[in-house]
């Protein structure tokens, strides 16, 4: 038995805030209404249930409930009984049914990736709260229309779905900042074309010597690796399972299809021969005394990194990251590509030669679309830009021109239409850079 389950049972958790069990329950612990006037977050990720009681509601302080790698078929209508219910996550479940009544309104964060879900209620349109949604790896064919007033929403994953195309109303929502599509029929011919094209050359897995693990994400393990005798470079192995960004086929597709630039992690080669089958790509192995700009987003923040509290730099630094991230996005619009996730812990920066923008995880191609869709879902990335240069700035040891400012200020305008692009943001950052 879970210690955690059995110090419940023995009632040695009073005034607990958080309770974490993951050991193959089949029934709801009923004595964790017990902590009803403590238990603010409740995760029951990885067991084997597939209920949850009428009387849910009872655990009135219940903020966070996870319920991923369970059994669910249904998203309980017991949930939206909780009002106060803030961030609900049932990814890698079975579910086929969302019920209207399943969705309390005081949501700003919900989760139901790699599911079976075929239509959403129009009671989603009801979380005007909503931050963030993540809905990848279902068969979904369209969103509710309700979705319009969704004024607050700022991610949105919608990745490895049915979409023959996008909704026309998702450029109106105006604090859309990151949006992920790829692996959709509306995306997939794109996605083909990109990974068949020899667009980059081909490595024999037998040339390379696999190293040290560099780090691990959702999509794929990174390792370091010598390449021939002497070559020292980063090879990336994709799991194949879909993440909450989509499918990793899709963000090979991006890496293959971003090419080659100075201030963007992209693939070099594409591995052949790999005696699993498994794919991967060879990537630029990037100077270790380059680090992570910030920590992805936590609980509390929701849609917003979070930096170390010592994290701090002058205004010259900070114009150089954003210039090199500018000109990286410049880059991939240029070659139709979305990046997705422009977030700072996608980016690795130094002190003396700026920024690195990686991760293609969501990112997504833009063939489909004709020349007004494709500005309109590029303008939803300037609002990330935007977010981005307002988290450089705010960390500044001295004051930056007032230009910057007000570029940040048009990155983060409601208006998707009227906010710059990459290359009037590029221009701007150059000029303030150059001036005294």
């Amino acid at each position: 038995m879970d210690d955690t389950l059995a110090q419940l049972r023995a009632g040695r958790l009073a005034g607990a805030k958080r309770i974490d069990l993951s050991c193959g329950l089949t029934e709801f612990p009923r004595e964790l209404f017990d902590l009803a006037d403590s238990l603010e977050v409740l995760n029951l990720s990885g067991n084997a249930l597939d209920t949850l009681p009428d009387d849910l509601n009872r655990l009135h302080r219940l903020r966070v409930l996870f319920c991923s790698d369970n059994r669910f078929t249904t998203l309980p209508e017991s949930i939206g009984r909780c009002h106060d219910l803030d961030i609900v996550g049932f990814k890698a479940n079975q579910i086929r049914t969302v019920p209207a009544a399943s969705l309390p309104a005081s949501l700003r964060w919900l989760i139901l990736t790699d599911n079976q879900i075929e239509e959403l209620p129009d009671s989603l349109g009801e979380c005007t709260r909503m931050q963030k949604l993540m809905l990848a790896g279902n068969r979904l064919r369209a969103l509710p229309q309700s979705m319009t007033v969704l004024k607050q929403l700022e991610l949105l994953r919608i990745s490895a779905n049915r979409f023959e195309t996008l909704p026309a109303w998702l450029p109106s929502l105006p604090r859309l900042s990151w949006l992920a599509c790829a692996g959709n029929p509306f995306d997939t011919q794109a996605e083909d074309a990109a990974i068949t094209a020899q667009s980059v050359p081909h490595i024999d897995w037998r040339e390379l010597a696999l190293g040290r693990k560099l780090g691990e994400g959702a999509s794929g393990v990174i390792h370091q690796a010598a390449l021939g005798k002497a070559q020292q470079v980063a090879v990336k192995l994709f799991k194949g399972a879909v993440t909450s960004d989509g499918w990793p086929h899709s963000e090979m597709a991006a890496c293959i299809a971003a090419g080659v630039h100075p201030t963007l992690i992209a693939a070099q080669s594409r591995i052949d021969g790999h005696p699993e089958g498994t794919e991967g790509l060879v990537m630029g192995l990037v100077d270790p005394s380059f680090v992570t700009l910030a920590g992805p987003p936590s609980l509390a923040s929701c849609t917003r990194d979070v930096y170390a509290e010592e994290a701090r730099w002058t205004p010259n630094v900070a114009l150089r990251i954003a210039r090199d991230i500018a000109s990286a996005m410049q880059h991939l619009h240029a070659r139709g590509i979305l990046h997705g996730d422009l977030y700072a812990h996608n980016i690795l920066w130094h002190a003396q030669r700026g920024g690195r923008l990686g991760d293609f995880g969501a990112a997504w191609m833009t063939g489909a679309l004709d020349a007004a869709q494709t500005r309109a879902f590029q303008a939803l990335e300037m609002r990330a830009f935007g977010c981005l240069l307002e988290e450089l700035l705010e960390r500044c040891t001295n004051a930056v021109p007032a230009s910057v400012t007000t570029l940040k200020d048009r990155c983060l305008q409601p208006d998707a239409a009227a906010r710059p692009t990459f290359a009037q943001a590029l221009s701007l950052l150059q000029q303030a850079s150059s001036s005294p």
